[in-house]
């Protein structure tokens, strides 16, 4: 059976990046072309601070980081790079106040962040190793981040008047399963975590935080084999998958995502190209893998209409100006017909 959704049928949205540098501008256009479920725009050719592991590690209390040649790092206190993630992450909610203050109604923003196994993976402590090597700082960052985004969920519900649903951004959870996440010196990897562990900690931050905003919590990897049951099982309410990944995909990939769609769960999609193709394709192509996948799996078409959200590939921030307007236009598009095409098959 279908879960019921806080967004009405139609909904599109996008992953979170953005090109750019200015965040007014930038929130104008995705407020304009997302309205039923907005995204909070991320710019990350700001540079530090502006990416996702600095945005995110703007909203810890209590911990600071730094920029080292190898990234960032734990500082013992908050220095330039710290406080420049901090003023981007107000200026960034400055602007999205000021495209929502016509709102007559709460809008549903989106809020982006890293999971927890992402950013202890793109973190070092001060002697260089990653942050997920030493169990205690892997538990203390874990609960900075619970604590940090639950404080900014509610400062963005209090600023813009919106109901706020969370996206946990993990591309680096295939690797720190399969032990394939390089040592900071490149030298070697690090071990793989087992399975269960993972899963808990992950369950513990879903939890915890599906306590401060609407639910369902969003998982998103945009990685080739992303860990479905493993996300599903630790409570994620949404999974927000490439829809490439279903092509030609194993027969335990495709049970997994089976499994997802048969609990009524929605899927966050990705069909729309990130950067501008040669040929811009009609939205009958862009479905059309999706669909074909659905039925193969044997599921009615109408999986389309009730539990599919069409986003981009995955996130804007390479993309012209124009194209990424144009794959939020198309985005949109998807999100209108999906329901107009299939809700009766």
């Amino acid at each position: 059976m279908t879960q019921r959704q806080p967004w009405n049928p139609g909904t599109a949205t996008a992953i979170g990046s953005m090109p750019g540098t200015d965040p007014l501008e930038t929130a104008r256009i995705v407020a304009g072309e997302l309205p039923d479920l907005t995204p909070m725009p991320e710019l990350p050719a700001r540079g530090v601070g502006g990416d996702m592991l600095g945005r995110t590690a703007g909203m810890l209390p209590d911990l600071a980081v730094e920029v080292v040649p190898s990234g960032y790092r734990v500082a013992r206190t908050a220095g330039r790079d710290q406080r420049r993630a901090v003023d981007l992450l107000r200026w960034d909610l400055d602007a999205l106040e000021e495209v929502t203050a016509a709102d007559t109604e709460p809008r549903l923003i989106k809020l982006q962040v890293a999971g927890p196994w992402t950013l202890a993976s793109g973190i070092e402590l001060e002697r260089g190793h990653r942050v997920l090597t030493d169990h205690g700082a892997l538990r203390d960052f874990t609960e900075a981040l619970v604590e940090g985004v639950r404080e900014h969920a509610a400062l963005v519900a209090e600023r813009t008047g919106g109901r706020i649903l969370l996206q946990l951004d993990e591309p680096t959870l295939p690797a720190v399963l399969s032990g394939d996440l390089p040592t900071p010196s490149g030298y070697g990897t690090v071990p793989a975590f087992p399975e269960p562990e993972v899963q808990r900690l992950l369950e513990h931050t879903i939890e915890r935080l599906g306590e401060a905003v609407a639910r369902p919590v969003i998982v998103h990897c945009c990685a080739a084999r992303p860990p479905v049951r493993l996300s599903r099982r630790a409570g994620a309410g949404a999974l927000s998958l490439d829809a490439g990944t279903l092509e030609s995909c194993s027969e335990e990939f495709a049970e997994e995502v089976g499994e997802v769609l048969d609990a009524g769960l929605p899927v966050l999609l990705g069909m729309v190209p990130t950067t501008e193709p040669r040929r811009e394709p009609e939205s009958r192509e862009l479905v059309e893998p999706v669909r074909t996948f659905v039925t193969k799996l044997g599921f009615s078409e109408r999986v389309l209409a009730e539990q599919v959200v069409p986003t981009p590939t995955c996130g804007l921030a390479a993309a012209s100006p124009r194209w990424a307007r144009r794959a939020l236009e198309l985005t949109g598009r998807l999100g209108r017909m999906l329901p107009e095409r299939f809700a009766q098959n």
